[in-house]
């Protein structure tokens, strides 16, 4: 009987030293990181056994996880429940369940929208340009990051949400819109009337825009353009692969942007076209972000065309998506990226060549209007 618990004690304590040491090596061999894991792991064991109701172990992991990255006080690291996460990825693919509106956040905690799409739910709600949307589902859009607010608003087609709206002169409304497959175009181009100018409008850089813009670029050739103005205003940026094949078609050859990682390892992004034979004009304003501004910050450092509008949003920061296993994910910084002079835009942006402000009660484009008379010039009209 003695072998036999000997043999026992012998097996579980080869156990627990077994699981302790994976622990000491998951955890970078550092016994203050074994200790912290240990503690939260007890508390969420007291609180789950003590609690005086019962409480899902899964909402108290959520909270957990939610908590960690708040903590890192990064606002572009956030952690998304399975609904949010699942409409998040879709921004990137070739359509998504939605209500038709391209959001912009002037400042944390606002959302305002920018424009609407025709022949979708709101389109057909009568939502407008510069309605600011103060609450989704009844949820204070003041706490939420943009990519949180653009999450809930997205869903499964035939779900609803509902927006509360602020528009000027009247009393803040609710609107319930039933969500439907948006199809995500994303870079549309035209000649500008009355001028030999092209003109492209870039909503976001997903997973199709590459194509999208090189198709316009053609068609636009085609009609003889003889300058492009390029619009990246309120453009949240999206995919960097997509930011990269388009500044691969109007940068000559050389770096666009380079990205350091925590462990100092650099990734630089080349173009490898031969040349752009056309004057260039890039439209930001302060909703351009990210990918938009890696662009545009190309564009100003390599010195192949002119940034028309006002300040950008200034964000210089990489993120990854990192699916757990309940359909719930992360969105965290792995890395800062640089322009190709070397300069991060974290927190300061983009300043444009030629800064024209443009009013809210303004009838006119008139960052637009600058962008076609610094075309006008470069092609000596």
């Amino acid at each position: 009987m003695k072998k036999i618990i000997i043999t026992v004690l012998t097996t579980v304590t080869a156990m627990v030293v077994a699981a302790f040491m994976g622990l000491y090596m998951l955890l970078g061999g550092s016994l203050e990181n074994v200790a912290q894991t240990v503690r939260l792991i007890s508390t969420m064991s007291f609180v789950k056994s003590q609690y005086v109701d019962d409480v899902p172990l899964v909402q108290l992991v959520d909270g957990a996880i939610d908590g960690m990255v708040k903590s890192l006080g990064d606002k572009h690291s956030i952690y998304m429940d399975d609904e949010n996460f699942k409409a998040f990825m879709q921004q990137t693919e070739g359509s998504f369940g939605g209500v038709g509106i391209v959001m912009g956040f002037p400042k944390d905690g606002t959302c305002q929208v920018m424009s609407v799409i025709e022949d979708t739910p709101s389109a057909q709600a009568g939502i407008q340009p510069k309605d600011e949307i103060i609450k989704i589902d009844g949820a204070d859009v003041s706490n939420m990051q943009p990519d949180e607010m653009a999450a809930k608003v997205r869903g499964d087609e035939g779900t609803q949400v509902v927006l509360t709206v602020r528009r000027q002169g009247q009393e803040d409304f609710d609107v319930t819109l039933t969500r439907a497959v948006i199809p995500l175009t994303t870079a549309k181009g035209t000649i500008i009337d009355g001028t030999n100018i092209g003109y492209i409008r870039i909503a976001s850089f997903s997973e199709n825009t590459g194509k999208e813009f090189a198709k316009e670029l053609a068609a636009l050739k085609e009609q003889n353009m003889g300058g492009l103005i390029v619009d990246l205003r309120a453009n949240p940026g999206g995919l960097i692969t997509s930011c990269v094949e388009i500044a691969d078609q109007l940068i000559p050859a050389g770096e666009i942007v380079s990205m350091t990682d925590k462990g100092g390892h650099k990734t630089i992004y080349e173009s490898q076209l031969e040349s752009f034979d056309y004057p260039l004009v890039i439209l930001i304003d302060g909703n351009s972000a990210s990918a938009s501004e890696i662009l545009a910050g190309a564009v100003q450092d390599r010195q192949c065309g002119t940034i028309v509008g006002t300040k950008s949003y200034g964000k210089g920061s990489v993120q990854t998506m990192l699916p757990l296993n309940h359909g719930d994910g992360l969105k965290l910084t792995v890395a800062r990226y640089y322009t190709p002079s070397g300069r991060s835009i974290d927190g300061t942006g983009i300043q444009p060549d030629v800064e024209v402000a443009l009013p809210e009660n303004a009838t006119r484009d008139l960052q637009l209007l600058k962008a076609i008379d610094v075309m006008k010039e470069k092609l000596g009209q």
